[in-house]
């Protein structure tokens, strides 16, 4: 049958039940003003979230990269300074990476001010030990104390560096820097670390939990499981990108090379601190629970010098 499209609209439309068309009517209202509009916009904050989560993500890993990456500064001996005010300014002579030479403790800023006191001891320390940068962290009192290092290297050639002191803090309580420096406390041990940061950035910042190195603002907002993975993925490239002197690395930095666990980490530091140095790569096969697999997987990012082997010293394989 033919629909006729001459009859009125109104004529054509469906009857509704009057008794039951107003309350159909509110139902539908409800349901889309309470339940329908939230319900849509959790889901596009939700997916906006993610999206931003995954950008901050890779923001947040570049920043690490650059960081982790910066030059060392090699041959220099290095007077860490952690700047304070009531406690003091805590400093640390260290050559090398792993040899600390001297510390001391000054009160140059507020409440005692004994500025020519701590300028004398730091000029004797500079003659006695030939101190090549003093290496200035950026925390509490750190503008006074640039104010006192500037008139301390005058008429030197020492040179200074503020260095970014963020994170330190949670290395410095951890068990890995009791076993490092069990002899010293936690303010030699920040000094310490602040020049090590200075001579090695990469070595040192590894011993921290890259979420508290502080290259990006709101961490703990993100997912933390993806955060986590992703940071720990670029210290690991950033390792096996540069690899590590065998002879001077810390177990910290030897547990991100490929193929080395925590434990053979371990085990490869306390062979070389019970034998001496190693004097080829091959020299890891006697390492306890390194088989020649691990080995395989390592080998190419481990560096050993002056053994007149050229090929130990580049990122070629043994084989």
């Amino acid at each position: 049958m033919l629909l006729d499209h001459s009859k009125n609209s109104e004529e054509i439309a469906p009857d509704y039940n009057k008794y039951t068309k107003d309350s159909i009517e509110e139902t539908v209202l409800d349901s889309y003003k309470r339940l329908i509009p939230p319900s849509l916009e959790r889901e596009i904050r939700t997916t906006l979230t993610e999206k931003a989560e995954e950008k901050s993500i890779v923001v947040f890993s570049k920043n690490l990269e650059q960081l982790l990456m910066q030059g060392p500064i090699q041959n220099k001996i290095v007077l860490g300074w952690d700047p304070a005010f009531r406690t003091g300014c805590k400093l640390a002579v260290v050559v090398g990476f792993l040899k600390v030479l001297a510390t001391n403790i000054i009160y140059p800023t507020e409440p005692q001010n004994k500025i020519d006191e701590s300028k004398a001891t730091v000029l004797k320390m500079i003659r006695e030990y030939d101190i090549d940068i003093i290496a200035l962290g950026n925390g509490t009192a750190s503008r006074e104390s640039e104010q006192i290092i500037v008139d301390i290297i005058k008429g030197t050639n020492v040179q200074y560096v503020i260095v970014n002191e963020a994170g330190t803090f949670v290395y410095l309580d951890s068990k890995l820097a009791t076993e490092e420096f069990p002899k010293y406390n936690v303010g030699e041990r920040s000094a310490i670390s602040i020049a090590r940061c200075l001579q090695d950035p990469l070595a040192e910042l590894v011993k921290i939990d890259p979420k508290s190195i502080g290259v990006d603002q709101y961490q703990h907002d993100m997912n933390q499981k993806k955060l986590e993975e992703h940071l720990k993925n670029v210290v690991e490239k950033s390792v096996n990108q540069v690899g590590v002197d065998l002879n001077t690395v810390s177990v910290a930095l030897l547990s991100y090379v490929a193929g080395i666990s925590s434990n053979v980490a371990k085990n490869i530091v306390k062979y070389r601190e019970k034998e001496g140095i190693f004097t080829s790569r091959n020299e890891l096969l006697k390492v306890s629970k390194l088989g020649p697999k691990a080995f395989e997987q390592c080998a190419g990012f481990l560096k050993v010098y002056g053994t007149g082997k050229l090929l130990d010293i580049t990122t070629l394989h043994p084989e």
